[in-house]
């Protein structure tokens, strides 16, 4: 791949997408189309195939096009196994007619069972009942890690399945009802701050274990798996290292200047008590990450703050 590939960007202008994008355009890539700023309708497949014969995407990056935390799941669960069903199908199906190079595929640690070893292995994908909070979006996901390597045996499709830790950065998703635990938090934060508040209302105990990777890490995986990697096995991209959602929540407080009390919701759902991938393939292949926690939580606050 290089700067003048073409190069198509599946998302719904969440944070892999956008992230790839701007780091796509940021660095004098020539030919890089996104799905939510072309506009392609992913989920009809006359629309892709007919961007498909007219650009002629040689490198796909397969992200989301609907996901959210643990209250969007509740409350958008068919939207998310629709949209995701539907875009996977026909944009999986139209890079196999295509020949593309190369897609890149990313699933979701919510694939694994909701009762699993720690860390969480490939192997383990699919042996054991999902957290039921996320389970219309996890099916969906699983279904895509399947079709991927089903055309890759079948059709010779050059695809790789990348489970992501959950990601945060820049491009995060900051609205309450629908953004991922870092992105809502930031914002509840930045409102008691503001408002004055004396106190914050996080869902869930604070027990659970979460592991973070920052989205430009991210894309550096992705553009290092593209380029180095083409088995068939789920490569996980994990810092192997996690944090209970109280830790991450008084790391957020002390990072938007909150000091007031942090109140947990116990009548609201945790989902698995912990997710943490076991990154043993990317580190084989010798990928190194940059960014930790908390300077990656004071650039996303920063982002926030500016683009809000």
């Amino acid at each position: 791949m290089n700067k003048g590939s073409r190069i198509l960007i599946v998302g719904h202008d969440d944070i892999i997408d956008s992230s790839l994008f701007c780091y796509f355009k940021a660095n004098d890539y020539k030919n890089v189309f996104s799905s939510a700023r072309y506009p392609l309708d992913t989920t009809c497949q006359e629309e892709v195939n007919d961007f498909f014969e007219k650009q002629g995407p040689e490198y796909v990056f397969l992200a989301s096009t609907r996901s959210g935390g643990i209250e969007a799941n509740q409350k958008f669960g068919a939207e998310f196994i629709y949209h995701n069903l539907a875009s996977q199908n026909n944009i999986i199906e139209a890079s196999s007619l295509a020949k593309v190079k190369k897609l890149v595929f990313y699933g979701s640690s919510c694939v694994y069972p909701k009762v699993c070893h720690q860390p969480m292995k490939p192997e383990f994908i699919l042996t054991g009942k999902m957290e039921e909070t996320s389970e219309p979006y996890s099916i969906a996901k699983a279904a895509g890690i399947k079709m991927c390597q089903a055309y890759k045996r079948q059709y010779g499709l050059n695809a790789i399945v990348i489970i992501p830790a959950t990601v945060y950065g820049p491009q995060s998703n900051t609205d309450i009802e629908r953004a991922h635990v870092i992105g809502a938090l930031i914002n509840k934060f930045h409102c008691a701050v503001k408002d004055n508040s004396a106190e914050v209302v996080v869902w869930g105990t604070g027990k659970p274990r979460r592991e973070f990777i920052f989205a430009d890490d991210l894309v550096r995986a992705s553009l290092f798996l593209m380029e180095s990697y083409v088995g068939e096995e789920v490569v996980n991209v994990g810092t192997g290292s996690d944090i209970t959602i109280k830790e991450l929540a008084e790391k957020i407080a002390k990072v938007c200047g909150f000091t007031g009390k942090i109140v947990f919701d116990k009548t609201k759902p945790d989902g698995t008590m912990q997710k943490l991938l076991d990154n043993s393939r990317l580190k084989d292949l010798r990928f190194d990450f940059e960014v930790g926690l908390e300077e990656g939580l004071r650039k996303t606050y920063k982002w926030f703050l500016k683009n809000r």
